[in-house]
């Protein structure tokens, strides 16, 4: 990787750490009288590997080879004539479980496989200490260690390697925020519209997304009660549908919507079927989303909803992030984002709900585009009532087209996701990046990690490094995704701000994409980070990518004992 190598601090009492300013000392003394080309750089890598290796029993299995570029250099801490100021890193007190890090070859044969690495590739793990404070969540906090504390190395799936120490663990300071499994959502009736053949796919099924916050994680229901309208569905798919869901947990009635209705007013008709479902006088909100949308912080959604007067008409949602699609469908909530009406509001709507889907209004429901179920819902609530709509920008309908990660490595605390399933969006993988929650708490999904090395852990999104420093505005948004059709430049900036450039293919950043994350029986959640050498996004400005390997990082969240 053609990267800069940020610096590396080490405290003096630290045996390895004298030995290694020893030998650098050695070498840079020899070099002066026998060599003007040496590679100091690698040569300080080869030999910290040489010394670590004399600190420990040799084993008849190999050591994995050195990338050459993960390490510190050889810079040398910088001295002012007085004694330098030894870095104090965190230690561990408050976590039993054990760190191992040997290399288990199964493990990386299958990851090699699935996400299709070539089979020698870089491999980093690293355990990181949860250290829960009663603290306000940050969108970035600043770490004092480093991320990196050696080379990084090279595995070959086909060889075996010996077991290694591990490094001191990252210790993150987050909130105190409350665990998924804790959560109360029976306030909160859903209804969703969908097809049997979307619901049962591989690619775009939700009952993973749904059984995190629908249900304790552990196969029980928390109180929130899921409407399912499956299209033109047979009675066996029905059953088969209603299964699926019960078997992990979630609260769900499923019934067959009529096929003879259009997409916009089976949409619309949801409502009616909230009103009138028998479970409703013990309902605070009717909610009416997508198959995908996604809520990751059920109780930040819980707590937000608990400040609204649900005995009053409601009608709460937000707008496009893209004006255009606010000026081609008008000002109103989008749907995928999730529409949430007290259930005086959905009293008033299936009261009204023959006449709003009528001919005539689904006629001025078409923009163009198709009639809109969102323009029927706002035409029924705005000609019926005088209640308009409350805005909660907090939802995301995410009308983002292109890399999302400007988005989600931002450090916010979305209330909802939507459009992540590819297709014409993007694509992410939301149920993943909140397993991390059960370790740390629900405030810590995706808050940002900056360490002493120039690394950004976006948690459950990516892992980053800059190799020229982080020298722009972590407030931003950076400008990696698009609106589309028409993109005049300013689409996002009312709900988003200006963004700023775009780090791609600047050489100014290598991020690994987390694409799997596992809950471990001990409670600590492993999460597993990949990057591909020909990402495209990952390139020098003169178009050589900046790493030459695929990599994996693997990081373990500790929780506190």
């Amino acid at each position: 990787m053609g990267a800069t190598i940020p610096r590396k601090r080490f405290g003096m009492r630290n045996t390895f750490a004298r030995a290694l300013i020893l030998t650098v000392a050695m070498l840079a003394v020899g070099g002066i009288f026998l060599r003007s080309d040496l590679d100091v750089g690698s040569a300080l890598l080869r030999t910290a590997a040489s010394a670590r290796e004399a600190m420990t029993v040799q084993q008849p299995m190999g050591r994995p080879e050195s990338a050459g570029w993960g390490g510190r250099g050889g810079e040398s801490v910088e001295q002012d004539g007085s004694e330098a100021e030894e870095e104090v890193l965190p230690t561990i007190s408050n976590s039993s479980h054990v760190m191992t890090c040997g290399y288990d070859m199964d493990r990386l044969k299958k990851w090699q496989e699935l996400y299709r690495l070539e089979e020698s590739f870089e491999y980093t793990k690293r355990y990181v200490q949860v250290s829960r404070q009663d603290i306000p969540r940050k969108s970035v906090t600043r770490l004092q260690q480093d991320f990196l504390v050696d080379a990084v190395k090279v595995v070959d799936v086909n060889k075996q390697y010996e077991a290694e120490t591990c490094p001191e663990p990252l210790v993150v300071p987050v909130t105190k925020s409350p665990f998924p499994n804790t959560a109360n959502a029976s306030d909160f009736m859903f209804g969703v519209s969908t097809t049997y053949k979307r619901f049962t796919d591989i690619r775009t099924s939700p009952i993973n997304e749904w059984s995190y916050w629908l249900t304790d994680g552990k196969g029980n229901s928390n109180g929130g009660k899921l409407v399912l309208l499956l299209l033109d569905a047979s009675q066996d798919e029905l059953e088969d549908a209603y299964n699926k869901l019960a078997n992990v947990g979630i609260d769900v009635d499923v019934y067959r919507s009529d096929p003879n209705m259009i997409m916009a007013v089976r949409y619309l008709a949801l409502a009616p079927k909230l009103y009138h479902h028998p479970e409703r006088s013990s309902k605070k909100w009717l909610v009416i989303c997508d198959d995908d949308t996604f809520f990751p912080s059920f109780h930040a959604l819980a707590d937000k909803f608990a400040e609204y007067d649900h005995e009053k008409p409601m009608y709460i949602g937000t707008f496009s992030e893209d004006v255009n699609n606010i000026q081609r469908h008008g000002s109103q909530a989008f749907g995928g984002a999730g529409v949430f009406l007290s259930v005086p509001m959905g009293k008033i709507i299936a009261e009204n709900y023959h006449n709003c889907s009528g001919d005539d209004k689904v006629a001025q429901s078409n923009t163009g585009w198709g009639p809109q179920g969102d323009i029927l819902l706002r035409k029924c609530i705005y000609e019926n009532s005088e209640v308009k709509l409350t805005l909660l920008n907090d939802l995301w309908q995410l009308d983002l087209f292109g890399d999302p990660a400007g988005f989600y490595e931002s450090g916010i605390k979305p209330l909802s996701l939507h459009h992540y399933r590819g297709g014409i969006w993007h694509v992410a993988h939301p149920w993943h990046y909140t397993k991390v929650a059960h370790a740390c708490g629900e405030d810590c999904t995706m808050q940002r990690f900056q360490t002493a090395d120039d690394f950004i852990i976006a948690n459950g999104y990516s892992v980053a490094f800059y190799p020229r420093g982080i020298d722009f505005d972590l407030d931003q948004f950076e400008g990696t995704f698009h609106p589309a059709p028409d993109n005049k430049g300013w689409n996002l900036d009312f709900m988003m701000g200006p963004q700023r450039a775009s780090l791609h293919k600047s050489g100014r950043k290598i991020a690994w994409d987390l694409l799997e994350a596992n809950v471990n029986d001990d409670g600590s959640v492993s999460q597993v980070y990949v990057c591909k050498h020909d990402d495209t996004r990952w390139k020098n400005p003169d178009g050589t990518p900046m790493n030459n390997r695929d990599g994996i990082i693997e990081l373990v969240w500790l929780p506190e004992a």
